[in-house]
């Protein structure tokens, strides 16, 4: 968070945001026709439909969010990464990881489950209104932890590897998924998620290879790593 003052943050905090309300309206303004037109010529009951769509649309946004917002980190991962290794990790070598159709693929796959997933959670939420959110919460953790890591170490590594990577530092990534999770269900700083995630994760992938041997043995110095 110290770091959204950074000009190059900023910017890709204000497109995701310009994209987040483009999506938020559009969501609205469907759900509201939607009812519209198949209840035309109904009188008072194209109001209420009208006004029902509204609610539904606002209430459905809440739970879309994070599949969104995990959408909208797979456009904006390479610049928000490079400027968290600009400040806190110079001299890095340029990243050379997945194909970019890989990434790409992954990302579309991660939103379908984030998506599928938070239905899972509202339905919960609907049947058991505690347990429930408690359920939904660690879900979206373990998705939002999982996919923001994966697809961050995917810039320098192969999928293969990312995976491998994430199960010897799944604690630790399922703390900053829980953090990024609470943080989703507040409105107004979940329009923060995507850019978060992103430079959270970068810290948690370079923090496995700050260890002194694993520079030592690939012959570094100061901030190079070697990514194999």
């Amino acid at each position: 968070m110290a770091q959204l003052d950074d000009p190059a943050i900023t910017k890709v905090l204000l497109q995701s945001l310009a994209l987040s309300a483009a999506a938020f309206a559009a969501l609205f303004a469907g759900g509201v026709y939607g009812l519209h037109a198949a209840l035309a010529g109904h009188g008072w009951w194209a109001w209420l439909a009208g006004v029902a769509g509204g609610a539904g649309a606002a209430v459905l946004a809440v739970f879309l969010f994070l599949p969104l917002a995990v959408l909208i980190a797979t456009l904006f991962i390479d610049p928000v990464a490079a400027a968290v290794e600009r400040r806190f990790y110079p001299g890095m070598e340029a990243p050379r990881g997945a194909a970019l159709s890989v990434q790409a693929w992954d990302g579309i796959v991660l939103t379908l489950r984030v998506l599928a997933l938070n239905l899972v959670s509202l339905a919960l939420a609907l049947l058991l209104p505690g347990p429930g959110f408690v359920l939904g919460w660690l879900i979206n953790a373990w998705a939002l932890g999982r996919g923001f890591f994966v697809t961050v170490a995917m810039r320098r590594m192969s999928r293969e590897k990312a995976v491998a990577l994430y199960g010897q530092r799944r604690g630790l990534v399922l703390i900053q998924g829980a953090a990024l999770a609470g943080l989703g269900a507040l409105p107004v700083l979940n329009l923060l998620v995507p850019v978060l995630g992103t430079a959270a994760m970068t810290h948690v992938l370079h923090a496995a290879y700050a260890a002194p041997p694993a520079r030592a043995a690939a012959g570094g110095r100061g901030g190079e790593k070697s990514w194999g």
